[in-house]
């Protein structure tokens, strides 16, 4: 019997929301969109939940398939929302050199094709960056209910904790350009990682410049 609550529990969820695929932007795979996974998660647990109460098998059973439909909506309602914002920021940065890479079901990730460029001892933002950046903002401020972890890198040229410093005013650049573009400070938070993680080699011009970067991951909003 609850074997069979949960399996109807999944057709309520999948009736609610549209079962689609999204492409991996790295891996080029199909994948399950946190429409529809939300819907699962969500249908699965209202039924467990409703499984839990009620005072006779009869009661349990319409409690669970009530929490299923519950908790479908409210799984699917969160996962589209991400799923809206992933596929407006394809749209906006769409040949502009930018990624939008899914971790997850929720991460997004905005991957630069040289990174967020900075001269070498540099923290101010190269104005080749600024429509990019524009672009990101546009759509921040259409989505209000996410928040963003903006990490700054450096090369290994100087001291390790020189190089951290300068990696989180690297971020800071980065957060106070966004804030200027309308995003509201508390979705900008800032993280320096230094030296820590290059992703060029170090030894050559071309690396350096590589590794001198920003990265940007979107998350949902806690509620």
């Amino acid at each position: 019997m609850k074997k069979s609550i949960l399996l109807l529990s999944i057709s309520i969820a999948l009736v609610g929301c549209q079962a689609t695929q999204r492409q991996d932007a790295t891996t080029g795979e199909m994948e399950t969109n946190s429409t529809t996974t939300g819907a699962l998660i969500g249908a699965v647990s209202g039924a467990i939940v409703g499984l839990a109460t009620g005072d006779n098998a009869t009661e349990r059973r319409q409690r669970a398939l009530a929490g299923a439909a519950a908790g479908g909506a409210v799984g699917a309602g969160v996962g589209y929302y991400f799923d809206k914002q992933e596929a407006a920021l394809r749209e906006e940065l769409l040949n502009s050199g930018v990624q939008v890479k899914r971790v997850g079901e929720d991460q997004l990730q905005l991957v630069m094709e040289n990174g967020i460029g900075f001269g070498t001892d540099s923290s101010t933002l190269d104005s080749s960056i600024y429509s990019t950046l524009n672009g990101v903002a546009r759509i921040l401020v259409e989505y209000p209910d996410t928040v963003l972890m903006i990490t700054g890198h450096t090369d290994s040229t100087g001291s390790e904790s020189y190089n951290h410093t300068l990696s989180l005013k690297r971020a800071d650049s980065v957060r106070s350009y966004l804030m200027g573009q309308k995003v509201v400070s508390n979705r900008l938070s800032t993280m320096g990682m230094g030296e820590a993680y290059p992703i060029c080699g170090n030894d050559t011009a071309l690396g350096r410049t590589c590794n001198r970067r920003v990265e940007i991951s979107i998350y949902p909003a806690k509620k």
